[in-house]
Order: C-alpha cells, then structure tokens, then sequence
C-alpha cells in the first residue's frame, strides 16, 4: 500500500512537472472568440504618456495590436491622438525636450514615420490646447501628425462615429 502512495504521488509530480514544463502557447494564441463576426474595427487611441521610452513602446504595441488584426482577417482603421505630455515627445523642437529623452524621440519619429504608411492606420493627431499648455508650437509638430483645435473634441467625435476609444 505504501508503494502504491508513493507510485500515486510519484506520478502526480511528473504530471505536474510535464504541464509546468510545457510550452506556453503550444497551440498558437489567437483572439477569433472576440474577433468573430468582425470584418473591422475602428479605434481612437488617447496617448499622454510624457516618458519616451514608454511613448515608444506603446506605438509598437499599437503597432502590433494593427499587423495582428490584420493577420487575423480584421480590418483596422486606427487614429492616434496625442495630448498632454506625449506633445513633446512628437515634436521637433529639443529644448523641449529632456536631454535624456532626445535620443528615443528620433525613434518615436522613425516609428512614426513607418507607421504613417502602415495599412489600418488612418492618421496621427495632435491637440492644439495641449502644444500651447506644453509650451511648443504648431509648427514644430512632427509631419505625419494633424493638428487639430481640441484633442478632447476629436476624440468625442471618433467615439461618436462608432471609434472604441483606448486610453494609452
């Protein structure tokens, strides 16, 4: 009996061993539950952050979330919207910009740039009240971006024509 105990437990650590041991994802990770019956989507994203690296990591999961989509026969049509902090990071002026963020808002405006000819994306915006409250200018506004008169006017006139509306 005491062999049959120890046999018992012996089995249940390989188990347990086997399923922790296991790839994740051996089946690839997919969204078709909440996808299904979706020929497309339509997205305004709300993007404040003010720190460079995290502004940059969130265009490429943008960026991501868009080329997925896409691979899963969804169409995207995707708005970025910038205000608050973000407004700096998507200039061109560097004494608006922290000296140790100078660096990544090159990439944020390369990743910008690639983005902006990307399929599913229908256009970068920038609000006009937040470049005044930041201190910069219209005119030192990154190329690929729109601006426009209010940012939280824009963003209520996506969300009224059928836009999710992601806070980022």
């Amino acid at each position: 009996m005491r062999t049959y105990g120890s046999l018992s437990r012996a089995f249940g650590s390989i188990a347990a061993a086997m399923t922790l041991l296991s790839p994740l994802g051996a089946g690839a990770a997919d969204d078709a539950t909440a996808l299904a019956g979706l020929k497309e989507v339509k997205v305004a994203f709300d993007i404040k952050e003010g720190d460079a690296k995290g502004l940059l990591n969130r265009l490429a999961i943008i960026d991501e979330t868009r080329e997925s989509l896409i691979k899963q026969g969804v169409t995207p049509h995707f708005i970025l919207a910038f205000r608050g902090p973000a407004t700096k990071l998507v200039q061109t002026d560097p004494a608006n910009i922290k000296p140790e963020d100078r660096a990544m808002t090159e990439k944020i405006a390369q990743k910008i740039g690639k983005m902006s000819s990307a399929p599913g994306i229908e256009g970068f915006e920038q609000c006009a009240v937040a470049v005044r409250e930041q201190g910069t200018s219209v005119e030192k506004v990154l190329p690929q971006i729109h601006v426009v008169g209010n940012g939280f006017i824009s963003l209520m006139a996506y969300q009224s024509k059928g836009y999710a509306y992601i806070a980022s």
